[in-house]
């Protein structure tokens, strides 16, 4: 059963909004979904705090991306992977990389994710949609 504000077909990307790289990926992502399957929510945002919650994850200490389909969750390299594979092309060769052993991948991942602030840097706010990119993101409901 999928968290209370997500729909049974919903793709969300769960993403930290103070971080500038993952701010960077949910402004790829917004580009490059050109049929707006995933919608994104930030963990800071009440949405995505309710599906933290929900599937009993940290609500105040944030070091992967999240995405869900419906009542499915993935994380580190797995839902960077699921996320290019609804990409169009060339994305989704990016899934290539599977090859290599989770415990590799999720290494590397985690490296950059813990180290993120640090490499990439850090807004002072969430970066709110813009009125063209509104309909992209989970409404708190």
């Amino acid at each position: 059963m999928p968290a209370p504000n997500v729909k049974e077909n919903d793709r969300i990307v769960l993403f930290d909004g103070v971080c500038k790289l993952c701010s960077g990926w949910a402004r790829f992502l917004i580009k490059y979904d050109k049929k707006r399957v995933i919608k994104l929510t930030t963990v800071q945002s009440q949405a995505g705090q309710k599906i933290l919650d929900w599937h009993g994850l940290p609500l105040d200490h944030f070091e992967t991306m999240i995405y869900l389909e419906g009542d499915k969750i993935y994380t580190q390299s797995d839902a960077f992977f699921k996320v290019v594979a609804q990409l169009p092309m060339p994305w989704p060769l990016l899934s290539v990389f599977r090859i290599i052993p989770p415990f590799i991948r999720n290494w590397l991942y985690d490296r950059i994710a813990l180290n993120r602030y640090s490499l990439f840097g850090k807004y002072d706010t969430c970066l709110l949609p813009t009125k063209d990119h509104e309909s992209r993101f989970l409404t708190d409901d």
